[in-house]
């Protein structure tokens, strides 16, 4: 993680952090040592301590007197309250972004998300790419997320999202990378439905069925992500505490 900014350093060890417990590298209940930390990932403590600090206030880790940081039990009903909170702040920032975005940004992603659903109709084929289907899913997934955000309207609306953004991409790039795993990509064609419905509903300038959109692909997810994370939680040998 040499020559990048202190933050990009410490939003790099979130995310790390982020797909270890999601991946079952890191179990619940283990100690995160800063120390150790620091050399697994190539950082001074700086950023470490206050990667944890963002991480206890998203609710992944617990700092305790005389333990430090130790690592939460995630649950499926863990995943649906986080997500259930996610429903609320998107749903809104969809209704509110509805007349702040740029037309042509919303045009450009319509023809991207048709692009993918297109080539998710393909999958099984021989000339499927199934690796550049994830990539620009995820891209995608991305991009219009971010969008929704930053044409809010409201800076603590997008400000909160902002702080549970890692949270919800580690969920989804577990989920997609279990889905590729198994050569399925039937939720990412889904999610690329549920995403050019936002859209449209954007570009028509229609706010309560673009929050409705958005709160159908939440709740669509968690019934995906969800189940995942736990498998890969009991799936991996439970390491000894760090």
């Amino acid at each position: 993680m040499a020559h990048v900014s202190h933050g990009l350093r410490r939003r790099n060890v979130v995310q790390s952090i982020l797909h270890g417990v999601f991946e079952g590298r890191y179990h619940s209940g283990q100690r995160l040592v800063v120390q150790r930390l620091a050399q697994e990932f190539g950082v001074s403590p700086t950023p470490i301590r206050e990667a944890l600090v963002e991480l206890a206030g998203i609710g992944i880790v617990d700092l305790l007197p005389n333990r430090g940081a130790v690592v939460r039990q995630v649950t499926r009903q863990d995943v649906a309250e986080l997500c259930q909170i996610r429903r609320v702040l998107e749903s809104e920032a969809s209704r509110s972004a509805c007349g702040r975005i740029d037309m042509n940004e919303l045009t450009s992603l319509a023809a991207e998300l048709k692009r993918l659903i297109e080539s998710g109709g393909a999958q099984g084929t021989p000339g499927f790419d199934g690796a550049a289907f994830v990539q620009d899913t995820r891209s995608a997934d991305s991009r219009l997320h971010d969008l929704i955000a930053h044409a809010c309207g409201s800076r603590r609306l997008a400000e909160e999202i902002g702080r549970f953004k890692l949270l919800f991409r580690a969920f989804r790039d577990v989920g997609y990378t279990k889905f590729e795993e198994r050569n399925d990509y039937r939720r990412m064609t889904e999610e690329n439905d549920e995403h050019l419905a936002i859209v449209t509903a954007l570009a028509e300038g229609d706010s309560k069925r673009a929050a409705k959109a958005m709160g159908r692909h939440i709740d669509e997810s968690v019934r995906y992500w969800g189940q995942l994370i736990v498998d890969a939680l009991t799936a991996v040998k439970r390491p000894r505490d760090g």
